[in-house]
C-alpha cells in the first residue's frame, strides 16, 4: 500500500493517490489530470475509483476528465446529485482497491453530501481518513457555504457538523492518520494549520472544535464566529463540479494562443476581456499596459483571482513573464476561469518595445514613507486582513481589506492623497492596479508593506499575537 499526498500550495489543496496490489484510487483530484495519468503509468496500476469528498467550492476537480480518460467511476457520498454518471454511495458502503478497503463515512455539515473516506489496511486495521472539508488540521469546515442548497441556516449545518465529528470521526482510534483536503490559506476554513497531516489523537488534543467537553451550542458559536464572506466564485465552482465542464486541454489550447502587440488592443476590446498581468509587483510597478490588473503568479494567485474577478465567465487576456503562460492558464483553470482568450506574444517587453502607451504605479520605499508621513494629517489605507490590522498597525490607519475593495473604493475622495500598504507589497500592488484602472491616481503604494514600515519610526499600535486575535 502506498499513499501519496499531492499538495498544491497556491490553492492550499491536497489530492491523494493510493495504490495497492496493482490498483489505484485518487481522492479529490485537481483539474489537470496528466500528472495522475503519468503516475498510473509509472506505477503500472489501474485506476479503479475516483473519490470525491464533496462538491468543491474553491477549485474545479479533475474527476470528469479523469473518469473519461480511464473509465474509473466517480464516487461521492450520500445526497450527491451529479449531472454526470457517478456513484452516490451509501453510508458504510465499502470499496476494494487491491488489498485495502475504502469505507464511506457520511459526515454532513460543511455540505450535506460531505463524506469522509476511511482507509482500512490489508490487515483490517483503520489506517487513515481522507476528511475532505469536514476536518482540517486545527479547524473544521465552514458551515455557511451550502445554506441555500440545503435549505438550512449556517447554525443548523454547524449542528449537523458537530454530530458528524463526534459520531463518525472522534470515535476512531487516536493513531488513525488525518489527511484533509486543505491547509492554511484556504477560504474553506478560518484557522487552519500549516501542517497538512495529523492524527485523530493529536486533533482531539489541539483542535478547538474537538474539545471533549464541548457542547453543541458552544461548537455552533465558535465555528460560526468570525467567518468572512466566501469568495463570489465559490458557487460557480460548485456548479461546474456538479454539472461538468469543458476539458482542460481545450482551455489550455485557448490560453496558449499568442496575440501579437498589433492585435492585442483590438482583441481586448472586441471580447471585453480583462487584461490580467501576472508579473511580480516590482516589475508591474515600473510599467504595464494601461487598465491591466496585476495579480502576481508567485503569491496567492488563484484565491485572489477568484475573490476579485469573481465571474468565472469573464474573458481574460494574459500578460505573463516569459515562459509562464502555461502555468498561469493551468492555475486559472483550477478555479474555473476557462474563458482565456490568449496571451500577449512577447509579454510586456514586446508592448514596450513597440512604443505603445504604458502606465506606472507611484511606489515609494518604507523609508520615504517614514520621512513623508505626518500623523494626524496624512491618510493611510491598510489593506491587510482585519486580524492582521488588529495585531498591529500604523496609528490612525484605516482598515480596508483588499477582499472588500469593490465596496470601499466608492468612498475614496479622488482629490485627497493617501498611502496604501499591505504586509509585503503583493496585495497592495493588486489594489493599486485596480484603483488606477478605475481612474484613481491620488495615492502612493509602499514597497515592502507593513513588514518594512515596522522597521521605521512610524508610530504603531501595540503588538497583539495574531493567534490570540483569531481565537
Amino acid at each position: 500500500m502506498k499513499i501519496e499526498q499531492i499538495y498544491t500550495g497556491c490553492l492550499a489543496q491536497g489530492a491523494y493517490y493510493i495504490t495497492s496490489n496493482g490498483e489505484a484510487a485518487i481522492i479529490d483530484p485537481l483539474r489537470e489530470i496528466q500528472p495522475y495519468l503519468d503516475r498510473l503509468e509509472r506505477d503500472g496500476v489501474k485506476l479503479k475509483y475516483i473519490f470525491e469528498t464533496h462538491f468543491h467550492a474553491d477549485f474545479v476537480s479533475g474527476h470528469v476528465d479523469l473518469s473519461k480518460e480511464t473509465g474509473a467511476p466517480i464516487v461521492y457520498g450520500p445526497n450527491a446529485a451529479c449531472e454526470f454518471d457517478c456513484i452516490s454511495a451509501k453510508d458504510g458502503q465499502e470499496f476494494k482497491i487491491g488489498k485495502i478497503t475504502i469505507k464511506v463515512l457520511h459526515t454532513p455539515g460543511h455540505t450535506m453530501e460531505s463524506t469522509t473516506f476511511l482507509l482500512i489496511d490489508e490487515n483490517g486495521k483503520d489506517h487513515a481518513i481522507f476528511s475532505g472539508d469536514t476536518l482540517f488540521i486545527g479547524d473544521v469546515g465552514r458551515p455557511d457555504l451550502a445554506q441555500k442548497a440545503a435549505g438550512m441556516t449556517q447554525d443548523q449545518l454547524a449542528g449537523i457538523l458537530y454530530h458528524s465529528l463526534r459520531d463518525k470521526i472522534m470515535t476512531l482510534a487516536d493513531d488513525v492518520i488525518v489527511y484533509p483536503a486543505h491547509g492554511a490559506g484556504s477560504a474553506c476554513g478560518k484557522n487552519m494549520s500549516k501542517e497538512t497531516v495529523s492524527t485523530i489523537g493529536n486533533q482531539k488534543a489541539t483542535n478547538y472544535a474537538l474539545r471533549a467537553n464541548m457542547t453543541e451550542e458552544e461548537f455552533i458559536k465558535e465555528v460560526t464566529d468570525g467567518l468572512l464572506p466566501p469568495p463570489a466564485y465559490f458557487s460557480m465552482n460548485v456548479a461546474m463540479n456538479k454539472g461538468g465542464y469543458e476539458s482542460f486541454e481545450t482551455v489550455l489550447n485557448n490560453g496558449m494562443k499568442a496575440i501579437n502587440v498589433k492585435d492585442f488592443e483590438a482583441v481586448a476590446e472586441e471580447t471585453g476581456a480583462l487584461i490580467l498581468d501576472t508579473r511580480s509587483a516590482a516589475d508591474f510597478s515600473k510599467g504595464f499596459i494601461p487598465q491591466s490588473i496585476n495579480i502576481g503568479i508567485n503569491g496567492d494567485f488563484a484565491p485572489w483571482v477568484g475573490t476579485l474577478i469573481a465571474d468565472v465567465k469573464q474573458p481574460i487576456i494574459l500578460v505573463t513573464a516569459a515562459g509562464m503562460e502555461e502555468e498561469t492558464v493551468t492555475r486559472l483553470s483550477r478555479i474555473g476561469f476557462d474563458t482565456i482568450i490568449g496571451h500577449l506574444e512577447g509579454g510586456f517587453e514586446a508592448w514596450q518595445n513597440a512604443g505603445f502607451e504604458i502606465d506606472t504605479v507611484n511606489r515609494i520605499t518604507a523609508e520615504q514613507f517614514a520621512n513623508e508621513f505626518k500623523l494626524g494629517e496624512d491618510k493611510v489605507i491598510d489593506i491587510r486582513k482585519e486580524t492582521e490590522y488588529e495585531a498591529e498597525h500604523i496609528d490612525d490607519a484605516y482598515s480596508k481589506p483588499l477582499a472588500y475593495i469593490n465596496d470601499w473604493v466608492k468612498d475614496i475622495n479622488p482629490n485627497e492623497h493617501f498611502y496604501l500598504h499591505c504586509a509585503g507589497g503583493y496585495r497592495s500592488m493588486i489594489a493599486a492596479s485596480i484603483l488606477q484602472a478605475r481612474g484613481f491616481r491620488n495615492f502612493s503604494e509602499v514597497e515592502g508593506g507593513f513588514g518594512a514600515i515596522s522597521k521605521t519610526n512610524v508610530p504603531k499600535s501595540d503588538f497583539v499575537c495574531q493567534s490570540k486575535v483569531l481565537k
